[in-house]
């Protein structure tokens, strides 16, 4: 081989090893950009994802414990349209959501004098939102309380919303709202169940049976503990004694016991509002 075919073998592999080299470096170069844009996407999707994390976890601490301090979840069961009778009457549904603190005062006017009572919702927060959704309605104007009892218990009872008019029917006793609650406030410890002065809702005996209908009881009274405790009477007491002194007529005798009153109690207007004391 001449010398200039030498130097010409020995130019080509400068500009080879030139050549290999930018491209090594231009390959690195690259290699580190790609790591650094990785490295910086992996790090933003941390850090959107640790705000993301402390902000949701934030977000249901606060939604939860509001939630379940101030608020209940009540469930009102709607009674099937083709197992309504006559005597079901149809307002619509309370809300879901209900509040569980605070006091009501409940008032019953009746044709004998006002009957008052308090209701605490921390202890019954979706019997008392059923009753005032009921209210609302006018549900309970001009219907009769259909049944008293003075043997064994002492208990008058009302808010069928069919027991109205004169007179009394077979199927006073049988209706109510177009929905169905869980009882609540069961005074399973207490001495007697139903002491003097409670008001406590009637149910068909079966759990979630609960309806419109309630009881106001002016004697101790050693019910089985299967009945809401609405609330406490404040104020008229007296009346349901009145009507009890008056006697019933002993028509559900040979069922649950007692009759319809013989000195009629009427309901002309029943409200549940906050209470001022």
């Amino acid at each position: 081989m001449s010398s200039k075919e030498r130097q010409r073998a020995a130019a080509r592999r400068a500009r080879l090893e030139k050549e290999m080299a930018e491209r090594t470096t231009r390959a690195r170069r690259r290699r580190q950009a790609q790591a650094i844009v990785g490295a910086s996407a992996a790090l933003l999707l941390v850090v959107a994802g640790t705000v993301w994390l402390v902000s949701s976890l934030g977000d249901d601490s606060s939604t939860d414990s509001t939630a379940s301090a101030d608020t209940a979840e009540c469930a009102f069961t709607p009674i099937p349209a083709d197992q309504r009778t006559p005597q079901i009457k149809d307002v619509g549904l309370p809300d879901n959501q209900q509040p569980n603190t605070g006091a009501e005062t409940l008032t019953i006017d009746t044709n004998l004098g006002q009957i008052t009572a308090k209701v605490d919702r921390s202890d019954t927060p979706c019997t008392t939102a059923s009753f005032t959704h009921l209210a609302e309605q006018n549900f309970f104007d001009n219907t009769k309380c259909h049944r008293l009892v003075t043997e064994g218990i002492k208990v008058l009872q009302c808010g069928d919303p069919s027991a109205t008019g004169d007179g009394w029917r077979e199927t006073d006793g049988t209706g109510g709202p177009s929905y169905r609650l869980t009882e609540e406030n069961l005074p399973t410890d207490k001495r007697p169940p139903y002491p003097e002065g409670v008001i406590a809702m009637a149910n068909s005996g079966q759990p979630g049976s609960t309806g419109s209908q309630f009881f106001i009881v002016y004697g101790d009274s050693p019910l089985d503990p299967n009945y809401t405790v609405l609330g406490t009477v404040t104020g008229g007491l007296d009346i349901v004694k009145q009507v009890a002194a008056a006697g019933d007529d002993k028509a559900y005798a040979q069922q649950a016991g007692g009759g319809h009153p013989k000195k009629e109690v009427t309901i002309t207007d029943l409200t549940v509002g906050a209470s001022q004391g």
